[in-house]
């Protein structure tokens, strides 16, 4: 009987307070940015010249600011919220709580002053160097030690829905940031990807897609599972579906990666993979979003009334229209017309702007007005925040999908007699109109979260905010008794280590079967007896193509199409990229593809080129980069970058690294002497001799060897 005396304890508001208040300015901050950059692609002087302001820089900056600040901080919000009451326990440690907040915050500030000051990896989603790597897997394990020590300390036995897209959460991005993140530093904030080529791509895509699965989704379900009923006061629908949407989602959702990299040189059954498993996908997404609509039942009178539940119908119906979508786009002939095109920034925008961005803003007006005890200042600010914002999405999004389908018409069709329709540049400066209409979607949507920071704001100073909340409930018992035949889930559930342990299993089984015959079976990866390793001029120029972020605009892929063919030259081969340390076959064409752009120009018009786009290619939306021309290379650096390529199996000479800069001014020395024969004078120790090295060899190596024969013939 001792078990039924209640015991006394708090729950602690304050760091949930922190990681609100973190949401909704780096949401503001994310935003701005996102506006910025789109405006930038409509009005290139915004770029100002500046390095640290041009869009290949901030472009990284904003999906990072919106992804891991706003959408991770909204997480971190919702978790230590629910998972308190959840469990009926207070956070196991205060101290390990505030850590977690300054340390998250520490983080993004370091992504933020880093990304503008070009120290990226040149991997999307995964942009950050690695000592920033580092201080986010202590974070994210502090996170970890503090939400299972809450855990094994609960008062209620049986572990909610929302708790198992916790744990599965935190264990998966736990794998996938850390087998993404090897990489070999060779200065205090750069480093090479321990990958290369091939299994660089699928490795990115494996963390890249499921990045989005396990940190844009599944937290986001959990915290849907939770504060969805206590907004519509209405019980879950049905706890069996929650069970099957769990399981299925955690074990297809890792298997997905592959579909970015359709007609690619990713081996055929990688390819295959990520096509079957990307089309399961729509029974789980479905049955979590049906799960949650259907839990409105007899509570839609109240959508019409209650901007919250306004915002959470639509965040889940936008989830459920992303995750339609996403399969259908992973099938072949829709890829084919739609990668590498807008239609794929839309489709991220309606899970980001709709389902993220909408269910964090119908959270915050739940959840402020309970911590400072107070009404919501303003329901009618609410409700316009929402009109507003879906008009924005509705203008983001529509625009994009437009622009995708021009895009790949135009890229696509031939004259009669044969040839391209249409130059690359035609196809950018005819959908500039609709980069216009999404700037002002984004305008509008950035408009109506500074609504609903006002109204918070208000909320707040009206209120008292209610740093430890008393409650009561009785203690665990020390033996969890169960009657007749126990369901299985129940007995998980009450154990969630063995939760823990069986989620990191069917998350890890996809990885392992997707990623090992890559990096084990030769025959996946050929080689080409012509492709050589990078010369150090040419080495610096790559480095300095990544820091610039030309990869967020060009790609370096020809899939085996006729057009791309027609276009570019002749379509990519794995071997080719073996020495590629990042690789870079980019996921967006806002410029032409650059995969056979070495030999096609002259120096000269590389320099020009760099030095004002629009001189070489009238009506280009493309920055110029004038601080190429004054910055001198950093050869101090390039013996360690030599000798990092070295161990990871690039093949220079043993002790090249000392004598590494001795070729690269030799080499620099022919492209400057070169320049100078067109009339451009300038030193060969500058950063542009290096670029225009780099962008000369790309795509060159087979063509010295027509005949090549793969190694391991």
């Amino acid at each position: 009987m001792e078990n039924n005396k209640l015991e006394k304890f708090y729950y602690d508001n304050n760091i949930v307070k922190h990681f609100a208040i973190a949401t909704a300015l780096w949401g503001a901050v994310g935003m701005l940015v996102g506006l910025i950059i789109a405006l930038q692609l409509v009005f290139p002087f915004l770029n100002f010249n500046i390095a640290e302001t041009t869009y290949g820089r901030l472009r990284p900056l904003h999906t990072n600011a919106v992804i891991f600040a706003f959408v991770g901080n909204g997480i971190f919000m919702g978790v230590y919220y629910s998972l308190q009451r959840l469990l009926k326990a207070r956070m196991w440690n205060d101290t390990l709580s505030k850590i977690h907040f300054w340390g998250w915050q520490l983080i993004i500030v370091l992504a933020a002053l880093t990304l503008v000051l070009g120290y990226t990896t040149g991997k999307e989603y995964a942009e950050l160097e690695w000592p920033i790597d580092i201080l986010i897997t202590l974070i994210w394990v502090v996170f970890g030690i503090n939400m299972f020590g809450t855990i094994l300390k609960r008062r209620e036995s049986h572990l909610y829905v929302a708790i198992w897209f916790y744990i599965a959460t935190w264990v998966t991005v736990a794998m996938l940031h850390i087998v993404n993140s090897f990489e070999i530093p060779f200065s205090l904030f750069k480093s090479y990807s321990w990958y290369a080529g091939v299994q660089d791509a699928l490795v990115q895509w494996w963390y890249g897609h499921n990045a989005v699965a396990f940190f844009l989704t599944t937290p986001y379900l959990g915290i849907m599972y939770y504060f969805l009923p206590k907004a519509a006061n209405r019980p879950v629908y049905s706890y069996r579906l929650s069970i099957i949407h769990f399981w299925a989602l955690i074990f297809i959702y890792i298997w997905a990666g592959p579909h970015h990299l359709l007609y690619t040189a990713l081996p055929d059954w990688a390819q295959s993979l990520g096509v079957v498993f990307s089309i399961m996908l729509i029974a789980p997404s479905w049955g979590g979003m049906l799960n949650g609509l259907f839990t409105l039942r007899g509570a839609w009178d109240k959508v019409r009334e209650d901007p919250i539940l306004k915002f959470m119908v639509v965040a889940i119906t936008c989830y459920g229209m992303a995750t339609l979508e996403g399969p259908l786009l992973s099938l072949k002939s829709v890829n084919a017309i739609s990668h590498f095109t807008d239609w794929t920034i839309a489709h991220v925008h309606v899970g980001a702007l709709g389902w993220n961005g909408f269910l964090t803003f119908g959270i915050l007006y739940w959840l402020i007005p309970r911590i400072f005890n107070t009404p919501l200042y303003s329901k009618r600010l609410a409700t316009n925040h929402f009109w507003i914002g879906t008009i924005g999405i509705i203008l983001y999004a529509l625009p994009m999908y437009w622009a995708g389908f021009e895009q790949a018409m135009m890229w696509k069709q031939f004259t009669e007699d044969g040839t391209l329709k249409f130059q690359f540049l035609e196809t950018v400066t005819h959908i500039i109109p609709l980069y216009v209409v999404r700037s002002i979607g984004g305008l509008l949507y950035l408009i109506g979260a500074l609504v609903m920071i006002y109204n918070l704001i208000k909320t707040i100073r009206a209120g008292s905010f209610v740093a430890n909340e008393a409650t009561e409930a009785a203690p665990l018992p020390a033996n969890i008794e169960t009657h007749g035949k126990q369901y299985w889930h129940r007995w998980i559930e009450a154990r969630p280590i063995q939760m823990l342990v069986l989620s990191l299993v069917a998350v890890a089984i996809g990885g392992i079967l997707e990623l090992i015959p890559t990096f084990l079976i030769k025959s996946n990866i050929p080689t080409i007896a012509s492709v050589k390793p990078y010369t150090p001029l040419e080495l610096q120029g790559r480095d300095i193509y990544i820091r610039e972020g030309c990869y967020t605009c060009h790609s370096q892929m020809v899939r085996p199409f006729r057009d791309e063919v027609a276009r570019y030259g002749e379509y990519s081969k794995a071997g080719e990229f073996i020495y590629d340390h990042p690789f870079q076959w980019g996921s967006k064409r806002t410029g032409p593809d650059l995969a056979r752009i070495g030999g096609k120009y002259p120096d000269s018009w590389h320099y020009n080129h760099m030095l004002e786009p629009q001189s070489m290619s009238p009506g280009s939306i493309m920055p110029s980069y004038p601080w190429l021309l004054d910055d001198a290379i950093d050869t101090a650096i390039t013996p360690a970058k030599i000798r990092a390529m070295q161990t990871l199996g690039v093949p220079y000479t043993s002790g090249y690294d000392q004598i590494a800069n001795k070729d690269l001014m030799q080499q620099a020395a022919k492209i400057a002497n070169a320049l100078q024969a067109e009339k451009i004078e300038t030193d060969s120790d500058k950063e542009i001799i290096a670029l225009i090295a780099y962008l000369q060899r790309v795509g060159t190596d087979i063509k010295m060897m027509p005949q090549a024969v793969a190694a391991n013939k």
